[in-house]
């Protein structure tokens, strides 16, 4: 939490700022009463979330909201499959929420840590060839525009306004709630295994468009892929969760103790990072377990790094792997975070990562005490020669002019904008770069 006068940083350390004013609205009304006194003193106002993104997407200079006191569940409309939650609610309250009405999200990223808004304001997603990201579930939204002005849209009401609203960037207003259609709560059988790389790359396209839920890692100076494979099942199905101990150990000592220690020593030393990495990839990823859905989809994540990741055509994807792994190699880089690599569905939402395509993500990380620039750079030029997509959230280095030439609903984007929001009172420094003035 964020006071007044104190700096306000991201989770990943690559973005801080302080913000002339702090504001906590516990509704919507005090929301209004905050962006009108906002505009009367000709200040900027952002809402911000858990800070997971590594972008300067909701770096607020002027004046902070901090929706945490607007949280909670307002309606759920059982018939419908239909929730409508507070937009400072996170997605790690969804399970606790979404339980008593026997419902759960058709499909989640592996981090739970962000705001619902935030969330599917960066293009938050999680891995299923003929699944969505989390703005394809949301069916309305209700947010304060830059006159204050309290809209709703959705099927009924400024239904023309969904595909541009649904991943808003945070650019067109301040998201307040939001409806999501929910499914029935499901198990997940999840598969856990290392492959070979070579296999995994000859795989991926079948395995994206047959298996439910499939995606894997990729450990530099190994030859090993660990794929993850879920299978959704009926809550009749029986439960075969991992033990406490045997979670503890893969997912805390493991990925996270021992590895944060790897990564802090690697910085210093470099060339243990290869025979880590090859340690590594023979103690993890070797697996069986079943479980309600988030307790599968979600990884806790506890060492902090730097994040890029492009959405490119699903086609491309082992080819652009490829030439990822030749340049890491050519480079003589030691990389001690994998390679993460998902697929998702094609959806209509105008500055989806998906849009009107069946998509791949590879997703290249630093830790956080490394510079990123250099890798993420050179990788981004080969994403780029595949029409690549950045993830609105995470760390890029494109501007306006480049993304027009890949979003072809940009300029309808930038109209719905001018509409809501003509004073740029929710503009900062990355939305002047990515979106224009």
């Amino acid at each position: 939490m964020t006071a007044t006068g104190a700096v306000w940083r991201n989770w990943g350390r690559s973005e801080s700022i302080r913000p002339q004013r702090v504001e906590r609205p516990r509704d919507a009304e005090a929301v209004q009463r905050a962006v009108a006194a906002a505009a009367k003193q000709g200040m900027r106002i952002k809402a911000v979330g858990a800070g997971h993104s590594f972008t300067g997407i909701a770096a607020a200079p002027g004046v902070l909201l901090d929706l945490e006191d607007i949280s909670g569940v307002l309606d759920v409309d059982l018939e419908r499959g239909r929730v409508r939650l507070a937009a400072g609610t996170h997605l790690h309250q969804l399970p606790r929420l979404l339980r008593p009405y026997g419902l759960a999200l058709q499909n989640m990223g592996d981090i739970d840590r962000q705001t619902i808004a935030g969330a599917t304001s960066t293009g938050t997603h999680g891995t299923g060839g003929a699944f969505g990201g989390l703005a394809t579930q949301i069916v309305a939204v209700t947010l304060v525009t830059g006159s204050g002005e309290l809209l709703t849209i959705s099927d009924d009401e400024n239904a023309e306004l969904l595909p541009a609203a649904r991943l808003g960037l945070g650019a067109l207003g301040v998201l307040v709630d939001m409806t999501l259609q929910c499914v029935p709560a499901y198990l997940l059988k999840a598969v856990e295994r290392p492959e070979p790389l070579q296999q995994v790359l000859d795989s991926y396209l079948d395995r994206s468009a047959s298996e439910d839920h499939f995606e894997f890692y990729w450990f530099p100076h190994t030859e090993t892929g660990l794929t993850k494979t879920n299978t959704r099942l009926p809550l009749t199905e029986r439960r075969a969760p991992l033990s406490t101990a045997g979670r503890w150990v893969d997912d805390e000592l493991l990925a996270n103790g021992i590895y944060r220690g790897v990564c802090a020593v690697g910085t210093m030393a470099p060339a243990i990072i290869p025979p880590f990495s090859r340690l590594a990839q023979r103690l993890t990823g070797n697996r069986d377990f079943t479980d309600y859905s988030p307790r599968v989809f979600v990884t806790n994540r506890t060492v902090r790094f730097r994040e890029m990741e492009y959405a490119i055509p699903r086609e491309a994807v082992p080819g652009a792997l490829a030439e990822v792994k030749a340049l890491i190699e050519r480079q003589g880089w030691r990389i001690s975070f994998p390679i993460e690599v998902r697929s998702a569905a094609a959806d209509d939402n105008w500055l989806s990562t998906a849009y009107g395509r069946e998509s791949g993500y590879i997703a290249v990380h630093r830790y956080f005490r490394e510079d990123p620039t250099a890798y993420f750079t050179a990788v981004e030029e080969i994403m780029k020669a595949s029409d690549g997509r950045p993830h609105w959230g995470k760390l890029h280095f494109r501007d306006a002019e480049s993304l027009r030439e890949t979003y072809p609903r940009f300029d309808a984007f930038l109209a719905v904008r001018d509409r809501l929001d003509p004073d740029r009172r929710f503009e900062n420094a990355y939305l002047r770069r990515v979106l224009g003035p």
